[in-house]
C-alpha cells in the first residue's frame, strides 16, 4: 500500500525532474567546463534503519576532495560553480533520483555519513532512523547543520514527532525562500 507521503513524494519530485532537467543539464555542463571529474557525485549515507546507500549530488567540490561532512570541508574545496549550486540548492536536484527510488523522501532528517557516528547514535535513541532521510528537513529551515549531533537529532525527532504533509509543503517551500534569499 502506498502512503499518502510515498504518494506525495513520487508526484512531486516525479515533477521537480521534468521541470528542472533542463536546470541539472546546465549545470552538469558548468560542472564539466570548470573542474575535472564527474559532474554527478555519489556518496554512501546513512538511511532508514541505518542501511546505507548512494545518494547523488551535483559536484561541488574539487575532484581529490576527501568524504568529510559539509562542516569538516575546507571552504577551499568548493568550486566556483559549486559555490552557486550550493546557495541555490541546484546541488541537491539529482537526490529526487533517490527519492523515486524510495531511499529518500522529499521531507525528512537530512541523510548522514556512516563516519558521523555520534549523530546516527542519538538518531537511533530518538527513533529519527524509523523514516527516510529527505532531501530537505525541519532542522536545515532553522538553520541547524550537522556539525551539532544533538540539536540536530532532537530537531528531526520532532520533525518525525509532528510530520504532516502540510508540515512538509511548509518546509519545502522554506526551502525554496531560503535558497532564493542566500
Amino acid at each position: 500500500m502506498v502512503t499518502a507521503k510515498r504518494a506525495f513524494d513520487l508526484i512531486i519530485a516525479a515533477a521537480m525532474l521534468a521541470v528542472t532537467s533542463p536546470v541539472v543539464l546546465a549545470a552538469i555542463l558548468a560542472i564539466r567546463a570548470t573542474s575535472p571529474g564527474p559532474a554527478i557525485f555519489s556518496q554512501r549515507r546513512v538511511g532508514r534503519q541505518g542501511a546505507l546507500f548512494a545518494c547523488h549530488k551535483l559536484r561541488t567540490m574539487h575532484q581529490d576532495t576527501p568524504s568529510l561532512p559539509t562542516h569538516e570541508a575546507p571552504a577551499s574545496s568548493v568550486t566556483a560553480v559549486g559555490t552557486v549550486l550550493r546557495g541555490t540548492k541546484i546541488d541537491e536536484l539529482p537526490q529526487l533520483w533517490n527519492v523515486l527510488k524510495g531511499e529518500m523522501s522529499l521531507v525528512g532528517p537530512r541523510p548522514c555519513l556512516p563516519t558521523q557516528t555520534e549523530l546516527i547514535e542519538r538518531r537511533r535513541q530518538l527513533d529519527v532512523l524509523a523514516v527516510l532521510p529527505g532531501i530537505t528537513g525541519l532542522a536545515q529551515i532553522k538553520g541547524i547543520d550537522m556539525s551539532d549531533p544533538r540539536l540536530c537529532a532532537e530537531t528531526d525527532a520532532a520533525y518525525v514527532k509532528t510530520a504532516s504533509i502540510g508540515l512538509d509543503v511548509k518546509i519545502l517551500l522554506g526551502t525554496f525562500y531560503r535558497a532564493r534569499a542566500a
